[in-house]
């Protein structure tokens, strides 16, 4: 089968979903699968190229921000990406399409079902689904909710990537079947480390308001006196605001901002802690979580969709309460005093993952969904 995955996030771009996509196409391609790509360029990324055995279409999107695009960018990528799409079907037209994001993926997409019938599967990952974030992109979605209806409703399928985010989509579009297929992680990849016992706390994410770094900084305020010092990967509009609330309480010298980093470099920042912390306030399925709980480290993580059903609260980390710094601060108390605990947590979590997630199983998922709707 020749499949066309639509994403405007592809490694080294972006965040979770660009790293799901590139798992899920590398994994199509043993399967004796052609697949291809159309995703958004970058500085000096090659327009065209091909690895791991998938052929790679970047266009232009004036895209500024290797962690991150805005409205602008994303309609351009809807323009571009779609007339890109078009010029691929001259040669070779794809038996079906997967579109990561109802927008802006899932617009090129369906410009594909209308020129050239295609089908196509969309794949909700959080922020374009009406209701998440609202304190971020609410009026993004009042605007474009007449072609985010359309999107979902001439797609072959519509599948979120946890419980939560499926309730969301139903909530907003009730007419229209979601499924679930969640993210998964590389075991092989993500292995656990010799442990450190230093108590050396992780987080991993974009700096905005959803990912809850200030009520981590405003626990740690009050944990001064115990041993811990924090690693803070990621880059986003709030970075300037923490790094200011990090110095106003006190937590220079205890707290590292090491900016945007590469897979590599993340994987270096598992090994190297003792504990991973996500307080976000809202998420679809964070794959952070998936690797940390990979790399054999407990999880602390805010009781939402999507971290809730990766994290089992009291077994492979604590699940907390959002904006509550306190009730962040008892449950890092907890691991920062009782290292064996931080072990079998750690232990318990890697069991769960590679048990239950993994990207062939979530492959085999989308692939099934595509061959039968290529087959109608």
């Amino acid at each position: 089968m020749d499949i066309l995955i639509i994403n405007s996030e592809y490694p080294p771009i972006g965040g979770g979903a660009s790293h799901a996509s590139r798992n899920i196409a590398e994994m199509m391609v043993p399967r004796g699968h052609t697949v291809r790509i159309i995703t958004a360029r970058h500085r000096d990324l090659p327009a065209k190229e091909i690895l791991g055995g998938v052929e790679i279409h970047r266009v232009f999107t004036a895209k500024r921000k290797i962690d991150r695009s805005g409205p602008f960018e994303q309609g351009l990528f809807m323009l571009t990406g779609s007339l890109k799409a078009i010029q691929l079907c001259r040669t070779i037209c794809p038996d079906a399409a997967l579109a990561f994001f109802g927008i802006p993926g899932g617009a090129v997409a369906r410009v594909l079902h209308l020129t050239k019938r295609i089908p196509y599967i969309v794949s909700l990952r959080g922020g374009d689904v009406p209701g998440f974030r609202p304190y971020d992109f609410g009026a993004y979605h009042f605007l474009m909710a007449p072609l985010i209806r359309s999107v979902w409703k001439h797609a072959s399928g519509v599948v979120a990537n946890s419980h939560g985010l499926k309730l969301l989509a139903t909530r907003f579009y009730p007419a229209i079947p979601v499924d679930i297929i969640p993210n998964g992680v590389q075991a092989n990849l993500y292995q656990p480390a010799q442990p450190g016992g230093k108590n050396r706390l992780l987080f991993a994410s974009r700096l905005t308001h959803q990912k809850g770094l200030d009520i981590l900084l405003k626990a740690l305020a009050t944990l001064q006196p115990l041993e811990w010092h924090l690693t803070i990967a990621g880059d986003g509009p709030r970075r300037a605001d923490w790094e200011s609330l990090s110095h106003s309480l006190g937590l220079q010298q205890r707290v590292d901002f090491v900016g945007w980093v590469d897979d590599e470099q993340l994987r270096k920042n598992y090994d190297a802690a003792d504990i991973f912390v996500l307080p976000s306030r809202h998420e679809g399925m964070p794959n952070v979580v998936l690797e940390a709980m990979a790399c054999g480290l407990p999880v602390i993580a805010t009781g939402i969709a999507g971290s809730e059903e990766l994290v089992v609260d009291g077994q492979t980390g604590f699940l907390v309460p959002v904006d509550d710094p306190s009730a962040l601060a008892a449950a890092l108390k907890t691991l920062l005093t009782d290292p064996r605990r931080v072990q079998s947590m750690g232990q318990a979590g890697r069991e769960r993952v590679v048990a239950s997630y993994t990207w062939e199983a979530v492959t085999d998922s989308y692939l099934s969904r595509l061959e039968k709707k290529a087959g109608q």
